[in-house]
């Protein structure tokens, strides 16, 4: 490599101006511009275009992980197909979402029509996504999805539900549960991805943080689900208000989680204050630094981020704002995963190293 980290950043098409080539490449970053399913405010389909323009401006040293970008960062080819797709079935979703709106209802004929084309479409998007996803997963690297609304990824929880077969759990940063059944007549929509994760038998914990808007369908089914535990905005700053610092708040949710932890991060977790322009913002919520600091309590928990996603940005015409917020906090997760699989490949040669002595000593190892 001669990339110089202290230069000034140009703009070639790649996240943070990276020239890794994948062959370099631990981690590989997958864009999704699709936005068909969002019911208030679309615009999340540009994310991935602005949050790389944006990140030529980051400076490229992380104090949480000084180190990890050199491991290689490469940024996949952003697919047309995929956005050409969204436009045509964001088209079909808003006709259905304006007329339940104004009273209609999703199974009228013509309307059940355009429920069905979202429906196809959005199975279209999960194989396609599913399939880049396990390509490189098969190669070895490491995946994160750079979205687009909170449907796009659930074809990457099911390709890492197959290379992760002993199971996994998933940390959920949203305003939102994401829990229903499905929304607007939409069986994948960004209001049922956890729901839609959770018919994943491999997801074997989904721990929610920062939860304030919700229905109550929604509540029963998570306080139905012995997989789901919540911390929600309401509880987080109850006990905040009563003398439990935010460290004590991040190792209670962490020790929720399995030794592998799949990150899905939907950026109105966060205050509005940080992703103003965001689809369906909702008042509270974790500060950039109060997530940036649960994600490094993770990765000092010894556990394996194996993936992760970043949704519902939303640029805004007017400010880039939303984009900068976005742009960095997908460096803390990318430079986060990277260093929390060099704890994995140290205790794999740990155990290694008990097996080898085990084996001559004419012991065994218990499982």
């Amino acid at each position: 490599m001669t990339f110089n980290a202290d230069s000034t950043g140009v703009y070639n098409g790649a996240y943070f101006g990276f020239e890794f080539t994948i062959e370099q490449s631990q981690l590989s970053l997958l864009s999704v511009e699709w936005d068909t399913t969002v019911s208030y405010r679309d615009g999340s389909s540009n994310a991935p275009q602005a949050i790389i323009e944006a990140s030529t401006q980051i400076e490229i040293l992380d104090t949480h992980y000084p180190n990890q970008w050199q491991k290689g960062i490469y940024t996949l080819p952003i697919d047309e197909e995929i956005s050409s797709q969204n436009q045509r079935a964001r088209l079909a979703a808003k006709t259905v979402i304006e007329h339940i709106e104004n009273g209609g209802d999703e199974t009228d004929s013509q309307i059940a029509k355009y429920v069905s084309e979202v429906n196809n479409a959005s199975i279209w998007l999960n194989d396609t996504i599913y399939s880049s996803a396990h390509k490189e997963l098969e190669a070895g690297r490491i995946v994160g999805l750079v979205g687009g609304d909170h449907s796009t990824p659930l074809g990457l929880i099911k390709a890492l539900a197959e290379h992760h077969s002993d199971g996994f759990g998933i940390l959920h940063i949203d305003a939102h549960m994401d829990l229903r059944d499905g929304y607007e007549g939409f069986h994948y929509s960004h209001a049922s991805i956890m729901r839609r994760a959770l018919d994943i038998k491999e997801v074997t914990q989904l721990i929610q943080v920062g939860v304030r808007d919700f229905s109550l369908g929604e509540l029963e089914f998570a306080t139905s689900e012995p997989r789901v535990t919540q911390f929600s905005d309401a509880a987080l700053m109850e006990s905040r208000f009563e003398g439990t610092n935010w460290l004590q708040q991040c190792e209670a949710i962490i020790s929720k989680l399995p030794q592998k932890v799949y990150i899905s991060f939907d950026i109105d977790g966060l205050d509005r204050s940080y992703c103003p322009s965001t689809g369906t913002p909702v008042p509270g919520g974790l500060s950039y630094n109060e997530a940036v600091y649960l994600i490094l309590t993770l990765t000092r928990s010894g556990r394996t981020i194996i993936g992760f996603d970043l949704n519902e940005v939303c640029p805004s015409q007017d400010d880039e704002w939303d984009a900068i917020v976005g742009m960095r906090m997908l460096y803390k997760l990318c430079n986060a995963t990277l260093s929390s699989n060099e704890n994995e490949k140290y205790t794999k040669r740990c155990l290694l190293r008990i097996r080898v002595i085990t084996q001559k000593k004419g012991g065994c190892l218990l499982n």
